[in-house]
């Protein structure tokens, strides 16, 4: 399962874009694997923080195998101990087990957040332990296929910002005015600049790793 986007969405950011069309045109579709189970997104990101992904995948997998399957019931049913065993720090786990209990216990409505709109999302999201602004918009991407998330704290979009329009640096006022121009399709033009930042197109280079 894919982030769900087609013509629509490219083309119209090509034609508010020239630079970012050509790019678009260049690398093609880009396919961002997605996950449709809320908790188990919700948890995932939260391991998933400031660690490379070979050791996210590594205790994604640990996780699976140790559970059965990551999901509120074999979450509640595990101490933090047991949780944090599976190559995690144990403030990490007190993070998964909090979510946890909030979402047993009715006091976090995560089914409600499907209906609401994304600042409220945000909101709701980063009043978990655990989770900041960016690990929520990556949740609002990643598992609930939001089209317009253009995120401030990625630092892979900044670069590829850098890379395509040969900025030495992106600050707010010119980060918003960028948001801006792909806004309602942010988040397709958001897996171009990370395909970008990932060096999917040759020759470019950022401009801040210039001597």
């Amino acid at each position: 399962m894919y982030f769900e986007y087609g013509e629509k969405e490219t083309n119209y950011l090509k034609s508010k874009d020239k630079r970012l069309g050509e790019a678009i045109e260049k690398i093609g579709p880009i396919k961002r694997p997605v996950e449709s189970d809320l908790f188990f997104s919700v948890v995932d990101h939260i391991v998933g923080q400031q660690i490379s992904t070979s050791a996210h995948v590594t205790v994604r997998k640990r996780m699976k195998e140790g559970l059965g399957q990551v999901s509120l019931e074999t979450i509640s049913a595990a101490s933090v101990e047991e949780i944090q065993k599976f190559g995690i720090t144990f403030r990490k786990a007190e993070y998964i087990k909090n979510f946890a209990e909030k979402v047993k216990s009715g006091e976090f409505d995560l089914n409600a957040l499907w209906g609401k709109g994304d600042d409220e999302v945000i909101k709701e999201l980063t009043a978990l332990k655990g989770i900041g602004p960016w690990t929520a918009e990556m949740i609002m991407i990643f598992c609930m296929q939001r089209p317009d998330v253009f995120s401030f704290g990625d630092l892979a979009i900044h670069r590829g910002l850098r890379m395509l329009y040969g900025h030495k640096e992106v600050d707010r006022k010119l980060f918003k005015k960028y948001k801006k121009r792909f806004s309602p399709y942010g988040t397709v033009a958001g897996l171009y600049i990370w395909a970008i930042a990932g060096g999917a197109i040759e020759g470019l280079q950022d401009p801040k790793s210039k001597n």
